[in-house]
């Protein structure tokens, strides 16, 4: 799953070297972390967000599939505040 995502992704953007994918379990199922170039985010949500469900509608299919609850979240790759 997590290289269907990375293959999509880096056909979308414009640095596709800086692509990353973290798979994550948590209680809602497999979570997929995606994380792209502050410049690219835009490209991936698309549109009104178009893009984006468009990739998440992808990702759910294929865990249905593959009998299993998969999520995609959307970060660009600036690093995050420190929680307090």
């Amino acid at each position: 799953m997590r290289e269907l995502v990375e293959y999509v992704l880096r056909g979308i953007v414009a640095r596709p070297e800086l692509v990353q994918v973290e798979e994550a379990q948590d209680d809602r199922g497999t979570v997929l972390r995606v994380r792209v170039a502050p410049e690219d985010v835009g490209k991936v949500i698309g549109r009104g967000g178009r893009m984006a469900r468009a990739l998440r509608t992808l990702v759910r299919a294929a865990g249905v599939r593959g009998g299993r609850v998969v999520l995609l979240e959307i970060e660009d790759g600036r690093p995050r505040p420190e929680a307090r």
